[in-house]
């Protein structure tokens, strides 16, 4: 029998998740099997999920098709009600042995029951799960897990439950072993990433955890932090900013809108002027600190005096990486009631953030010609600065290794060097 096939959709941490379901599954012996890692961000995302397990069960005819992810776990009779789909597990089960171990073939056969979904709200803890890493260059390491936020839009709290930290002990072992391993990057990876720590003793921060890493990982050569919220950024980590180089000086941001009346009605957590400001301080304390960050566009009531406050953001923030999202209503949610903006004014607008989003890229880009920068190798010539920028080098270089070279030139995309 064949090994599993896996298609991760959505996420980072989807994607971690799915290298740990390799190992559980190869551990449980599992074979011929298609597993499909959802996820649930966006109706077009449960659209491409649908799209993807049915190109999957053709290329594997008489495979089992094992659904899992955010989009299994929020609408779980969705998949099951699909003739292609074998068994659908939950985003908990998924990272759990014994359901592995159940998967197996021909267990699957003839079953009855295809739903393998518990109530993710009573899940208190998030392990530590110890994968390789991805590639030989970066190694993304889940430290949190779950949100307690209900902004308005979001299905992704009833998909991952409420927030659970890793312990900072069991995060810096996975780190010391991933960079025994050659890894010359880590990035802390989680759903809701600043809110790490609340629910263990003492009630740490995402800074402390940062700087115990770097304290205690001396060869770590680079640390990154996936997304945050800017507004919950603590002391130690603005500290961290300020003063440890290996950590990567770029930060995304969950920002969602520019306007203070849609951020209230998305029930965010901070206004137009305190994005600002952190983008502001961040700068002043590492100056060549570059942000990408999260838009909304068309949220429910956005009138166009509100959106053109999302466009001036990118501007007022100086952000250089843009992750454009045209609003989907998401059942279940407080958003999905509220008044809608017209599909095509939502393209508009998202195609508006983007054509924006680009003229920003290319000022970045124009900026670092001339400069010289660290670069990353994630292929042969391919590789990214520690802003994030991706870089095209016109020599071979070993994948992995951290090589100096001097900007030439961009093509709108990339840098040249």
């Amino acid at each position: 029998m064949t090994a599993p096939v896996f298609s991760t959709l959505g996420c980072r941490l989807n994607a971690y998740e799915t290298e740990a379901m390799k190992e559980l599954a190869a551990s449980a012996g599992l074979t011929g099997a298609v597993v499909v890692n959802t996820c649930a961000v966006t109706a077009e995302a449960v659209r491409k999920a649908k799209q993807e397990i049915r190109k999957l069960a053709r290329e594997n005819p008489g495979a089992a098709v094992i659904v899992t992810g955010c989009a299994a776990q929020t609408e779980p009779e969705t998949f099951a009600a699909m003739p292609e789909v074998t068994r659908v597990i939950g985003n908990t089960e998924k990272m759990e042995a014994e359901t592995w171990a159940r998967l197996r073939v021909p267990d699957l056969i003839g079953i009855t029951e295809k739903i393998m979904v518990d109530d993710i709200m009573s899940v208190r803890e998030t392990a530590g799960h110890l994968i390789d890493g991805f590639g030989r260059h970066r190694a993304y390491v889940q430290v949190q897990n779950g949100c307690d936020h209900r902004c308005t839009f979001c299905i992704i709290p009833y998909g991952r439950g409420n927030s659970r930290s890793v312990p900072a002990g069991v995060v810096v072992d996975q780190i010391k072993r991933l960079v025994d391993k050659g890894f010359a990057e880590v990035v802390l990876t989680g759903v809701d990433l600043t809110s790490w720590g609340a629910d263990l003793p003492a009630t740490p921060r995402l800074g402390d955890l940062v700087m115990r890493i770097l304290r205690l990982v001396p060869d770590l050569a680079r640390l990154r932090i996936s997304s945050i919220d800017s507004i919950e950024a603590d002391d130690n980590l603005m500290q961290a900013i300020a003063t440890e180089p290996r950590l990567m000086p770029h930060l995304h941001l969950s920002l969602q809108a520019g306007d203070d009346m849609v951020l209230k009605r998305m029930k965010r957590r901070h206004l137009r002027d305190d994005a600002i400001a952190f983008c502001q301080t961040a700068r002043q304390l590492r100056p060549d600190m570059t942000f990408g960050a999260d838009i909304i566009a068309g949220f429910p009531t956005e009138t166009d005096e509100m959106f053109a406050n999302s466009i001036k953001l990118i501007t007022d923030c100086d952000l250089t990486f843009m992750h454009v999202f045209p609003y989907s209503a998401r059942k279940g949610t407080p958003a999905a009631r509220m008044p809608p903006v017209k599909g095509p004014i939502i393209k508009q607008r998202a195609a508006a953030l983007r054509t924006a989003g680009d003229a920003a890229l290319k000022r970045h880009l124009t900026a670092q010609i001339g400069q010289t920068h660290r670069i990353l190798m994630e292929s042969p010539r391919m590789g990214r600065t520690e802003q994030f920028t991706e870089v095209r080098m016109n020599s071979d270089h070993p994948e992995g290794q951290i090589i100096p070279a001097k900007i030439i030139g961009a093509d709108g995309k990339t840098l040249l060097a």
